[in-house]
C-alpha cells in the first residue's frame, strides 16, 4: 500500500514485465521537440520531477526512439451553467492537466499482442450466487509494471529539460493493457477458477 508513486515498489518482475516487440524491418522514429507555452511546459517540469523522484522513469541520451509530450486538460466533476440561450446545460469542470506521451509512432511499428480481454458480463457472470466479493482500485495500476530492460529506451520522450525513458509502463502504449489483464489473471489465477 502506498500514498504515492514513490511508495510503490510495482509488481514484481518475475511475475509479469511489459516487453515492446517490433515488427519487421522497422527503423525507429525519432520525432523532434515541440515547444510548449510557459504554463504548461511548468506541468511537464513538474510531473517529470515526481516520476524522476520516484524512479519511474531515467535520464537517456542515446534512445533511437523518441516520442512527444502532450498535455491535456483532465476533466473532474460537474456543474451546471448557461448557454447563449439562458438553458442549464450540464458543463464539465477542468481544473487540472493531465501529462501524457503521444506513443503513436511506437505503437505503429509494435507487434501487437492479442491477449483478450475479459467481457465485463462474463465476468459479473461469476458472481453470481457468491456470498462475497470486493472492488480493488489499483493506484497508478499501469505503471506498477515494470518495462523490459532491452525495450526501455523505445518508451523515450523529450521535453525542453531532458530526455527520458520509462522503467515502468506509461499510459499509451498499445500493448499495455492486455500486459495489464495478463498479470492481474497471473495474480489472481487461484481465484479465477472454481
Amino acid at each position: 500500500m502506498g500514498w504515492e508513486l514513490s511508495d510503490l515498489p510495482g509488481i514484481n518482475p518475475s511475475i509479469c514485465t511489459h516487453r515492446i516487440l517490433m515488427e519487421e524491418e522497422v527503423k525507429p522514429i525519432r520525432q523532434q521537440q515541440r515547444r510548449l507555452n510557459p504554463t504548461l511546459l511548468d506541468v511537464v517540469k513538474k510531473e517529470v520531477t515526481k516520476l524522476l523522484a520516484a524512479g519511474i522513469i531515467y535520464p537517456i541520451s542515446n534512445s533511437q526512439w523518441v516520442s512527444l509530450v502532450h498535455v491535456v486538460p483532465k476533466k473532474s466533476g460537474m456543474t451546471v451553467t448557461k448557454n447563449q440561450h439562458d438553458e442549464l446545460v450540464p458543463t464539465r469542470i477542468q481544473n487540472s492537466w493531465r501529462v501524457c506521451i503521444n506513443y503513436k509512432r511506437l505503437n505503429q511499428a509494435t507487434r501487437k499482442d492479442h491477449f483478450l480481454l475479459p467481457f465485463i458480463d462474463q465476468v459479473l457472470e461469476k458472481l453470481v450466487g457468491k456470498s462475497h466479493y470486493c472492488f480493488l482500485d489499483g493506484y497508478s495500476s499501469y505503471m506498477q509494471i515494470h518495462i523490459a530492460l532491452e525495450d526501455q529506451h523505445k518508451t523515450t520522450f523529450t521535453f525542453p529539460f531532458g530526455t527520458f525513458a520509462y522503467t515502468r509502463l506509461p499510459f499509451g502504449l498499445c500493448n499495455a493493457p492486455g500486459t495489464f489483464q495478463r498479470c492481474m489473471t497471473n495474480i489472481f489465477s487461484d481465484l479465477l477458477h472454481d
